[in-house]
């Protein structure tokens, strides 16, 4: 057996080795060695989904009520500004939508008359 052969076994059970570990490795459920990396995604995200529903339930409801009614006015002052803006936004919108045909008609005027000079 030559250095260079000798080499590339070691390099591929180092590989081996690795694909085992990484495979196992803090592995709580259950990993299919059939869809590893996918199996692998779904435990962590049923472990990120775990740990947010445990941080919902930091507030309860009492606090959660009190907090309501301590800023109630506020919310609703902001609600009314969002509900504006909104109705702003759809008045520009159609707007915008006016000035563009108006601009696109001019345009074509302008390259109509372009051409008809030459």
């Amino acid at each position: 057996m030559d250095l260079l052969s000798f080499i590339i076994i070691v390099v591929c059970l180092c590989l081996l080795i690795f694909l085992i570990y990484y495979f196992i490795k803090g592995a709580k459920g259950d990993i299919s060695l059939a869809r590893p990396v996918e199996s692998r995604v779904d435990e962590y995200l049923d472990r990120r989904f775990q740990n947010m529903v445990e941080e919902w339930q930091l507030v309860s409801h009492p606090k959660l009520q009190q907090f309501k009614e301590q800023h109630y006015k506020e919310i609703e002052n902001d609600e009314a500004r969002l509900a504006e803006l909104k109705k702003y936004e759809a008045g520009m919108q159609t707007t915008l939508t006016s000035l563009e045909a108006r601009l696109d008609t001019v345009e074509k005027e302008l390259a109509q008359k372009g051409t008809s000079k030459k």
